[in-house]
């Protein structure tokens, strides 16, 4: 018995994330009967998509495509700050395209294994939460940079030149805060080790690969799914919802998002007001903060778990720092722009 309670703690201390969401997306099961209904909850898409994308990166994990492509970064840059700023930029730019957490998903373990290349580990933890950061103020660009901003565009039907100038202000803010940060990052020189011929491990590839997948990650999504789903259909709570959320739209989408994400508070908020400005803003100015505020915060967190465990504590506390400084910072433009 001692022995199963040891094993139950360790798992719940290594995958933490995971943990609360079942626990919650359980509770709220004893609210709404459990019925096959429970899996319109789940955005499938979103699912099948993060699992395509960890795949196609494992394998050019496995390929050594990433050792490749660092090597080549690490000749062409001459110190530590600008090596970070190049890996911070580049998911502040890929995030505008191809959504902040598939930005994330590539780029977070590329600038790991450039940092340890260079016998830098000792920015990792800042270097993550700064692409986090970036990769979150880039997918406000454009309405196909995030899921959450997807789900308002296409409910909106706002246009995309709206969409960017109402966000723009707060795109400003924040990229004066970036490179605020980053002008703190020491101008150290690089010193390139002697690197060998790459050398690629063709057995059991394939094994590899899929073992490589954080399922844990998809399961965490897929409890997030089914807790706000639950959440939309206890007949107390959309009372309270209806009368908290109209004419609070901003800082609603800014506690929700804290709570349960900006994805699902995008579907929650939507759900009972029509004031899309308000809400985009609102869970946009919300993927700051809390850990859980975008699931592009969790895909990071969860990259730098798998590949430097013993950060995790000192990650989540600069994380939190510099989050929910931006946070307040943006809350102070919106009340000033209002």
């Amino acid at each position: 018995m001692a022995e199963l309670i040891d094993k139950t703690f360790n798992f719940f201390k290594k995958e933490i994330i995971f943990s609360i969401s079942l626990i919650l997306a359980i509770i709220s099961c004893f609210f709404v009967k459990p019925s096959i209904s429970y899996l319109n909850y789940i955005n499938w898409d979103t699912i099948i998509l993060l699992f395509v994308i960890m795949l196609i990166v494992e394998v050019l994990k496995n390929l050594a495509v990433f050792e490749m492509m660092v090597r080549r970064l690490l000749t062409r840059i001459g110190n530590t700050r600008g090596l970070v700023l190049v890996l911070v930029s580049t998911c502040f730019f890929s995030s505008i395209f191809i959504t902040n957490d598939v930005s994330l998903i590539i780029f977070v373990p590329f600038a790991i294994l450039a940092l340890k290349k260079v016998d830098r580990s000792d920015l990792i933890i800042l270097t993550v939460c700064l692409e986090t950061v970036a990769a979150n103020v880039g997918c406000m660009v454009l309405p196909i940079g995030a899921p959450h901003n997807i789900v308002m565009y296409t409910v909106s039907d706002i246009s995309f030149g709206s969409f960017f100038m109402m966000l723009l202000p707060y795109i400003i803010v924040s990229v004066m805060f970036l490179a605020a940060v980053l002008f703190f990052i020491p101008k150290d020189e690089i010193a390139l080790p002697k690197m060998e011929k790459v050398q690629l491990e063709r057995k059991n590839f394939f094994r590899r690969v899929f073992l490589g997948v954080d399922y844990y990650l998809l399961l965490t999504f897929i409890a997030l799914f089914i807790l706000i789903g639950n959440l939309e259909n206890i007949p107390s709570l959309n009372l309270l919802f209806k009368k908290w959320i109209v004419g609070n739209e901003v800082i609603f989408g800014v506690i929700s998002s804290q709570i349960i994400s900006n994805v699902p508070a995008a579907i929650l908020l939507s759900g009972f007001s029509s004031n899309y400005e308000a809400i985009i803003v609102g869970i946009n100015i919300g993927g700051f903060g809390s850990l859980i505020a975008s699931m592009a915060n969790l895909i990071s967190y969860k990259i730098l778990v798998r590949e430097c465990s013993e950060l995790k504590i000192k990650y989540l506390a600069v994380f939190t720092l510099l989050n929910v400084a931006l946070l307040v910072i943006l809350l102070g433009a919106r009340f000033i722009l209002s």
